[in-house]
């Protein structure tokens, strides 16, 4: 009986290895889900996610930043949290529960294949995801997996939330709220050019993240002077482009060492890393563990 249980027992809870990281910024926020009665906001917020948020009945209506946009029930729907945001208003959503998701920045910039779905929401636009990526059903059990307190059963629901986004990269999505790139003008405070010259310059780092990138090189990609590139990025996405480029190489690097056929010098040099030295300075600054550490605890769970 007794050997049955064990056998049957989920792996033993393991922490985040990166929770010191994501508390020391505002740039990325550690991932999270939240099932709770939806609420007025006293004042508008932003986060370094891309959140997602599903009302089981019921409208909410937002403020994203000076623009309007109402959220309907049982649909999820997803925006760059960077940008303030406050909800307003509530509309028979009496009984109605709120799940919220709450995916670190770096790891949605990490997801490969979503094209015009990352310029979208990187430019501020509100999407709405069509009923057959996702239902509740499957939003319930990501947030037990994430409640169970085990970091391999969060790494699963990250990956299949990543899966969700490939889904909706091919099918299509609503647009609730255009993007400021996508604007020539309107109410909201931010204007649509340097956001758009950030975006570019993100993508960029992320799509050559194993090439040597300077300011320079990231500035020339844009047009613009160094010194006011760099400014822009920073007041943007609130990270300086040098700590960027280091978070998403370590994420690459985090990614590789999951696959397990890499030696760790190839996985420091397909991350962009010059040397392993400081490869692993920067890892397990950012981990609190080498990344030959990280493997081990990954392979034996």
């Amino acid at each position: 009986m007794a050997g049955r249980s064990r056998r049957g027992s989920p792996p033993k809870p393991t922490p985040r290895p990166d929770r010191s990281f994501y508390s020391s910024g505002k740039a990325f926020g550690r991932f999270g889900i939240r099932s709770f009665p939806p609420q007025i906001m006293p004042e508008p917020h932003s986060h370094g996610h891309i959140e997602f948020n599903w009302l089981t009945r019921g409208r909410m209506d937002y403020q994203f930043d000076g623009g309007p946009c109402s959220i309907g029930q049982e649909r999820l729907v997803a925006f760059w949290a960077g940008i303030p945001h406050q909800t307003i208003g509530l509309d028979g959503a009496d009984e109605a529960r709120q799940i919220n998701i709450y995916l670190p920045m770096d790891a949605f910039l990490e997801m490969p294949q979503l094209g015009r779905l990352t310029e979208t929401l990187m430019g501020g636009g509100v999407i709405q995801l069509s009923p057959d990526c996702i239902g509740l059903e499957t939003l319930e059990r990501w947030h037990q997996d994430y409640r169970s307190g085990n970091s391999l059963r969060t790494d699963i629901v990250r990956t299949e939330i990543g899966t969700m986004f490939r889904r909706a990269a091919i099918t299509g999505w609503d647009l609730l709220l255009p993007a400021w790139v996508e604007e020539g003008t309107g109410t909201r405070t931010r204007t649509g050019s340097p956001v758009r010259y950030v975006v570019r310059m993100v993508r960029h780092i992320v799509e050559n993240i194993a090439d040597p990138l300077s300011a320079e090189s990231i500035a020339e990609v844009v047009g613009l002077h160094p010194n006011y590139a760099t400014n822009l990025f920073t007041k943007v996405m609130r990270i300086s482009v040098q700590k960027f480029v280091v978070r998403m190489r370590l994420i690459r690097a985090r990614s590789l060492l999951f696959d397990g056929s890499l030696s760790i010098a190839n996985v420091a040099f397909q991350s962009g890393f010059v040397s392993q030295t400081q490869f692993y300075e920067h890892f397990r600054k950012a981990y609190g563990m080498t990344p030959s550490q990280m493997r081990k605890d990954t392979i034996e769970g």
